[in-house]
């Protein structure tokens, strides 16, 4: 049987908060009998934007990643619901908004803080898919709908086909330790859980500092290379998919106006800073 999937396409997301808002409109004060009761105005949002800086002046990165309901096949939330919560055939989960009134419990049981407290209902509630519109024939719910830079993608496969799809993609779940069997997927994942080192590679030359194109940078971890580029335009490098917390690295710089090395110890992401490559006694003139 097909069932509904949503891929999180992570590097285009802007924290415009459309999507954000979008399923605000949706349900603040709306009611579809049998899928949600309506959302409270101050409640929070069941859709979050998370935010990621690594780095520091000038190299940063920022990404931002959208968090929702993973609509789990696996659902911790379902278990502690006792019928309160339920899984429809094509995937989506439901918190029934008669059955689960009073049930605070269930806000607990979800590991991605996916479901909220709505005070005024005393009501646990979550982002359902837009089960009701896509009932209705609609074929995206309201987040695709209405996000400018194409972050969502909602397919609609048998799960054979979705796990074809997603290894020939690089797709990946949050936490997938946790075994809860997620149907929203992320594409560029690793940006959010992976860290980078980097560095400006320069040179003084008659008194100036300038930039260092095409220096080549390698990285090395437990004495063994593991990576190699070179600087661009502005003497930049950067070196990406790396572990958080994965110990020493040392970077080795080579160029016709001299060599430089760095270590570091990789917790959180890297900038090295500018990186000197020729001293002012023995700097020449490129070529």
């Amino acid at each position: 049987m097909k069932k509904w999937n949503l891929i999180i396409k992570v590097g285009r997301c802007e924290n415009c908060q459309n999507c954000v808002i979008a399923a605000r409109d949706e349900h603040v004060g709306n009611d579809f009998p049998g899928y949600a009761a309506p959302a409270a105005a101050g409640a929070a949002s069941p859709i979050r934007i998370l935010r990621r800086v690594q780095g520091r002046s000038h190299m940063v990165d920022t990404t931002y990643l959208p968090v929702m309901c993973n609509h789990c096949d696996d659902a911790p939330c379902v278990r502690a619901g006792d019928g309160a919560v339920r899984k429809r055939a094509d995937g989506i989960v439901i918190i029934d908004p008669d059955k689960a009134r009073g049930r605070k419990d269930i806000v607990k049981s979800c590991p991605y803080k996916a479901i909220v407290w709505n005070e005024e209902l005393q009501l646990p509630q979550t982002w359902i898919f837009d089960a009701h519109l896509l009932d209705a024939g609609w074929q995206r719910p309201r987040c695709e709908q209405s996000c400018p830079t194409g972050v969502f993608e909602t397919v609609k496969l048998d799960d054979a086909k979705m796990a074809e799809k997603a290894g020939q993609e690089g797709l990946k779940v949050l936490q997938p330790r946790l075994g809860t069997k997620p149907r929203v997927w992320y594409s560029g994942l690793e940006r959010w859980e992976s860290c980078f080192i980097g560095g400006s590679v320069s040179a003084e030359l008659k008194g100036i500092v300038e930039c260092v194109a095409d220096a080549v940078v390698v990285l090395y971890a437990r004495g063994e290379k593991i990576a190699e580029t070179v600087s661009d335009a502005f003497g930049d490098f950067r070196f990406l998919g790396l572990a958080k917390d994965s110990g020493l690295y040392r970077v080795e710089i080579g160029h016709a106006l001299g060599k430089a090395s760095r270590e570091c110890e990789l917790g959180e992401s890297v900038y090295l800073g500018d990186v000197n490559v020729a001293q002012p006694a023995t700097a020449v003139e490129p070529a």
